[in-house]
Order: structure tokens, then C-alpha cells, then sequence
């Protein structure tokens, strides 16, 4: 009896401990980085995230949307930019709507960017979707209507608002132009809304967003189907969203090795631009202001412990320097995929129109079960955010400013140095719950407002618990 009542108090007393410590990481998710420092991480999936969830309901106080007729008019939005960079403008558009009580028109998409690509938004957007779930926050409307456009007698009124104004701004400066013209259009409609808002409003974005935005059938079923076909190939795989065009390239002012002929053909890109400062490229670099290449990312993946049978999905306009700047990528990761490979000819229905080659895209980097960008663009940003949102799924930002130093000295050091100086530099940068705080950064890239954490509760946490240990160490839990 001794000899067994001692057994039952080593093993409650070894669960016990192990409970107090594996709690405390959990109540403080920058407990791993603080406190592990270097220590192993699993790359494919967050050990917290299953403690945090998204949640945007509107609260008990937020009013219903008003009727047509009770609003102070109809508000028109001319979005600016490539797929996501409006997407944002599409978001804060209901959000603007919103504080000025207006209805809000359909968003009308940019025709004449770069990109140039003439698809409306029904074409990208479910539409019919768009406008049912928005029904209690804002009347969306997709015209305004012939008899109210007769009676104008003349074209709708338009104005540009500042970059990042604030709430306050639109009901000084936007509101009485509006209650006086009835039909308003905000033109160039990217990033015209402050980044810190009530949080009801922060919410709202979030709907939106995450809920309210769903792509047409068409390309969510493509996507799904391209998901499906990686899948097939693996159980598991990285989205890499790599940008490396020639223009983009030229607007960074930065330099990636190709020797006077690509000092010269980025020099007369950046032409187009007359306003853009001369910047010197080794200072953009110090600064974190530089793209990775193609091979950085894949020195950086691998470095962090993905082996070379990792399959990657690459998502990716023209590449500068074309399959030779791909190389370097194919070779570190062979199991290399983009839409163009997995598809084949399926693709060609979607190819005159850039974006919704971006959204198919969206849709398999959304679905990924590790996603990495070598830039810090739009579509990094709105993905980053929303896997943050949709269940902190893996997520690498790359530490571009002190990356760039280490890809340099690369040569000074052996393998196994480099990469652990690669995890050093990457911690923090992974995509755990807690990484960045509350209202810090862009709200696209952090929705803090929209994440919750699951409240401590022991017998959900004792079944996590095993989970974990089993998965990590199914002889542990058995000898336990």
C-alpha cells in the first residue's frame, strides 16, 4: 500500500509541475522568445494559436444600419491600386459609410493602375454576399438610383480626402458636402482612414474584411482546387508571395547583384516616377527597406529548418531576371509550384485579368499551412492579418533589417552558424499570438481588436495538454 500510495503522489506531483509551467506559457504568450531565447520551434504550426480566435461580432450598443431614406446620401468610392491595396480601400469604405451614415454605392475598381486590368467588382466579389452580410452595419446599394441621378442634373460631386484621416475629418470636412450634394465620390480610395479607431469600428473592418469580402464562386473554387492538387502532392506546404518585379524592384532603390546592366534598366523604370527621391541602396538595405531575393528566402527558409523535400507554392508576378533568378530557389527547394504549373491550361480563362490571377492567389496562400512573403506589400500585409485572424496560422515576416547584414557575411561562416544566427534574427518574427502588441503596426497586418484569447479552463486545458505531449511524444504520455 506504501509502495503504491508513493507512486500515485511521484505522479501527480510530476503532472502538477509540468501543468504550472506549461499554464504559465500559456498566460503569457512572449514568455517562448523571452524567456526560450533560441530555443526550437515547431515552423509548421504555433503552439499557442489554438488559445486564440477571432471574434468581430458587433456589440449590444452598436445601432443598426439606417434605411435608404434615413441616410444623408449616397457615398461613391473609387478605389486606387492592384487587388489587395484595394481591398483595403473596400474595407474602410464601409467604415466610412458607416460614420457618416451614408449609403454606400458598390465600390467602383481601379481600371487604370499598372496592372490595368478592367474587372468590376462583381467580377472579383460576391456581391449578392457582400451586401446581405453588411445589411445590419451599412445599406450597400450596388447604383444609385436613376430618379435621385435626374434630379442632381449633373455629375456627382467628387473630392479627395487625406491619407490616414481621421473619423473627426470626415464629419468636419466630408459630412456637410454630402448633406448638401446628396451623391458623393471619394476618388483615389487607399489607406484614407486612420489605423487607430473605436473599437467597434476596428470590428466592423473586420467583418468586412474577413467575412464580407468572399471572391466570387469561380475563383474560390479554383483556388480550392489548386489547394487540393498541392495537397495531393503533400501533406503539408509553404505559400511563398514573392515579389520581384522589375518595377517594384525600381521603386525599392535598392540593388540585388545584377551588375551595371540592372543599375541601368532599374534606373530608367524609376523614371517613371518623378517625385521619388535619390536613394543609395546599401543604406535602403541597412534600413530593412530591401525585397528579399528569391534565393534570400529560400537560404532563410532552409536555414530555419525546412528541409529540401518541402513543397513550396510560389505566388508571383514576372520575376526580374526571369528563370534565372529562380534558380537559386529550385535548387535549395525542388518541389517548386506556381498557379501556371498546377493548373496548366485551366488557367487560361483567368489570365487576361491580373486580378483575379491575384485572388486565385490569395486563396491558396490563405489556405497554406505556412505562409512567407519577401516583402512587406499589400497582399503580405491583408494575408498576414488575416490568418492572424483566422487561427494564427504560421506566418514568417522576414527580419529584413537584420537579414541583410547576415546574407552578406553568409560566405564568413559555416552552415550550421548561419543558421542559427538565422533563428536569432527571426525570433519574434514568426507569427506567434503575442509578437507584436496591441495597436501596434497596421491594423490590416494586426487586428488586434478582432483577436481574443480563450479564457483558462482546466479541463480543456488538460486535453490540449495531452495533445501536445502526445504529438511531440506519444511514449511520454504513456509513461505519465
Amino acid at each position: 500500500m506504501l509502495f503504491a500510495l508513493g507512486l500515485i503522489s511521484l505522479f501527480t506531483g510530476y503532472v502538477a509541475s509540468n501543468l504550472e509551467l506549461y499554464s504559465q506559457r500559456l498566460a503569457k504568450g512572449a514568455w517562448f522568445y523571452k524567456q526560450d531565447g533560441d530555443a526550437p520551434i515547431d515552423i509548421w504550426k504555433s503552439r499557442y494559436s489554438i488559445s486564440y480566435y477571432g471574434c468581430s461580432e458587433r456589440g449590444p450598443r452598436f445601432a443598426s444600419a439606417v434605411n435608404v431614406r434615413s441616410s444623408n446620401g449616397y457615398l461613391l468610392i473609387a478605389t486606387s491600386g492592384g487587388l489587395n491595396q484595394q481591398r483595403t480601400g473596400i474595407t474602410d469604405a464601409v467604415v466610412v459609410a458607416r460614420i457618416l451614415n451614408a449609403t454606400l454605392v458598390v465600390p467602383e475598381l481601379d481600371h487604370h493602375s499598372f496592372w490595368k486590368d478592367d474587372s468590376d467588382f462583381f467580377d472579383i466579389f460576391d456581391v449578392k454576399w457582400f451586401i446581405s452580410y453588411l445589411a445590419k452595419d451599412v445599406t450597400v446599394v450596388k447604383r444609385v438610383p436613376e430618379k435621385v441621378m435626374r434630379l442632381m442634373g449633373k455629375p456627382p460631386y467628387t473630392m479627395r480626402v487625406p491619407r490616414k484621416s481621421e473619423p473627426e475629418y470626415y464629419l468636419d470636412q466630408v459630412l456637410p458636402v454630402l448633406l448638401r450634394r446628396r451623391v458623393l465620390q471619394l476618388t483615389k480610395f487607399d489607406y484614407r482612414l486612420a489605423n487607430d479607431l473605436d473599437e467597434e469600428l476596428q470590428k466592423l473592418r473586420c467583418r468586412v474584411n474577413y467575412h464580407a469580402l468572399r471572391f466570387t464562386k469561380p475563383i474560390r473554387n479554383f483556388g480550392q482546387k489548386l489547394v487540393v492538387r498541392m495537397r495531393k502532392m503533400a501533406r503539408r506546404f509553404v505559400a511563398v508571395h514573392l515579389r520581384f518585379e522589375p518595377d517594384m524592384l525600381a521603386f525599392s532603390g535598392c540593388y540585388y547583384g545584377g551588375g551595371d546592366k540592372e543599375r541601368y534598366e532599374l534606373a530608367e523604370i524609376r523614371k517613371r516616377w518623378a517625385t521619388l527621391p535619390e536613394l543609395i541602396p546599401d543604406e535602403e538595405r541597412t534600413r530593412g527597406r530591401c525585397p528579399l531575393t528569391p534565393h534570400e528566402v529560400g537560404l532563410m527558409l532552409r536555414a530555419l529548418g525546412f528541409k529540401n523535400d518541402t513543397y513550396l507554392y510560389v505566388a508571383s508576378g514576372e520575376v526580374y531576371g526571369g528563370e534565372k533568378t529562380l534558380q537559386p530557389l529550385k535548387e535549395l527547394f525542388p518541389n517548386f509550384y506556381t498557379k501556371e504549373i498546377v493548373a496548366g491550361d485551366e488557367l487560361k480563362p483567368f489570365l487576361p485579368y491580373s486580378s483575379r490571377l491575384a485572388a486565385i492567389d490569395y486563396v491558396v496562400c490563405d489556405e497554406s499551412d505556412v505562409f512567407v512573403a519577401n516583402n512587406n506589400g499589400n497582399m503580405a500585409k491583408i494575408l498576414a492579418g488575416s490568418r492572424r485572424y483566422m487561427g494564427h496560422k504560421r506566418t514568417i515576416r522576414p527580419n529584413a533589417k537584420r537579414l541583410g547584414a547576415l546574407f552578406q557575411a553568409r560566405n564568413k561562416m559555416d552552415w550550421d552558424t548561419f543558421s542559427r544566427k538565422v533563428k536569432s534574427c527571426q525570433s519574434g518574427f514568426m507569427g506567434e499570438p503575442e509578437e507584436v502588441r496591441p495597436g501596434r503596426g497596421e491594423f490590416h497586418e494586426y487586428p488586434s481588436s478582432c483577436i481574443c484569447k480563450t479564457p483558462f479552463n482546466h479541463s480543456n486545458f488538460i486535453e490540449k495538454y495531452n495533445n501536445h505531449t502526445s504529438s511531440a511524444n506519444p511514449s511520454l504520455l504513456d509513461s505519465r
